[in-house]
């Protein structure tokens, strides 16, 4: 795979410290799935240029949008709560939806930058998959 792509360390240095200050940014899975937003935001420049991909805009910026922001949710329920079990779960269906979008988007889209996509999301997917399942492990033992 090329260099080419944003590296994950780089646009950490990007973001803003009031998004560095919130205890949430703590998490792995939550600056990764806000890097894949930010990789979503910049592939649209692609998209827009088939016709053809012009919906699809919208559903992947969209999911794309909604794991972070589930995420957010679930953290402000209480990390380990049944509810933030839940409300990951959905971030969860979220990432699969987006990885579900850029296949479909992938005839107006170069294969190296769907490879590094699918690179970042599949990454993204063993995380909230880990959490998932330590919380589950917690909550049986209660």
């Amino acid at each position: 795979m090329s260099d080419k792509f944003l590296k994950f360390d780089d646009w950490q240095k990007t973001v803003p410290d009031y998004m560095k200050k919130d205890p949430l940014w703590e998490s792995v899975y939550y600056r990764v799935a806000l890097f894949l937003h930010d990789l979503v935001w910049d592939d649209c420049e692609f998209l827009h240029k088939d016709y053809r991909a012009s919906h699809n805009i919208s559903q992947i910026v969209r999911s794309s949008g909604s794991i972070s922001a589930n995420m957010e949710e679930a953290y402000g329920r209480g990390v380990g709560t049944p509810d933030y079990v839940r409300i990951l779960k959905i971030s969860l269906g979220e990432i699969r939806e987006t990885k579900g979008w850029y296949y479909r988007s992938r005839r107006a889209l170069p294969a190296d930058l769907l490879e590094h996509r699918y690179t970042v999301i599949d990454h993204l997917l063993s995380l909230v998959i880990n959490i998932l399942n330590s919380h589950k492990r917690n909550l049986d033992k209660k």
